[in-house]
C-alpha cells in the first residue's frame, strides 16, 4: 500500500519538509511519483524507519517546561534547570523541550513535538 507525503509525515511524526530532505539525503525515498509529481511512499518502508527510531528512543525521557509570557523568562530558565538536575540525578536519557506561551494556546512548537513523540511511541517517560 502506498501513502502520500502528508500521510507519511503524520505517521512518522515529522513535517513534510523533513521527508523532502530525507529524499535528497537518500534516507527515505518515495517509491514513485504520480503523473502530477506527487510522492508516494511504501507503507512498509515507513514502518521500518519508524520502528528503528522507536527502538533508539525506547528509554527516552522528555522534560517539558513552559511559561505563559516573556515576563516569566527567568522562571522558564529555573524550570529548565530543575528538570535537568532531576533527570541527571536519576540518570535518565532525556531531552528537554520548552515553550513560551499561554496554556490556552495549543499552537506551540514544543508542545507539538511532545505530542508527536507520544503518539509515535518514541519516548518512555
Amino acid at each position: 500500500m502506498y501513502v502520500s507525503i502528508g500521510e507519511a509525515a503524520i505517521m512518522m511524526g515529522v513535517c513534510i519538509q523533513t521527508l523532502r530532505q530525507w529524499e535528497v539525503s537518500g534516507y527515505l525515498t518515495p517509491k514513485f511519483r504520480t503523473s502530477g509529481g506527487h510522492r508516494r511512499y511504501l507503507l512498509s518502508d515507513i514502518h521500518i524507519k519508524t520502528n528503528t527510531s522507536n527502538q533508539n528512543n525506547i528509554n527516552k525521557t522528555i522534560a517539558y517546561a513552559r511559561v505563559s509570557s516573556n515576563d516569566q523568562k527567568q522562571d522558564l530558565l529555573r524550570q529548565q534547570q530543575v528538570l535537568e538536575n532531576y533527570c541527571k540525578t536519576n540518570k535518565y536519557n532525556y531531552d528537554l523541550i520548552s515553550d513560551l506561551g499561554s496554556g490556552l494556546n495549543f499552537n506551540k512548537k514544543g508542545l507539538h513535538k511532545l505530542i508527536n513523540l507520544i503518539i509515535n511511541k518514541q519516548i518512555n517517560t
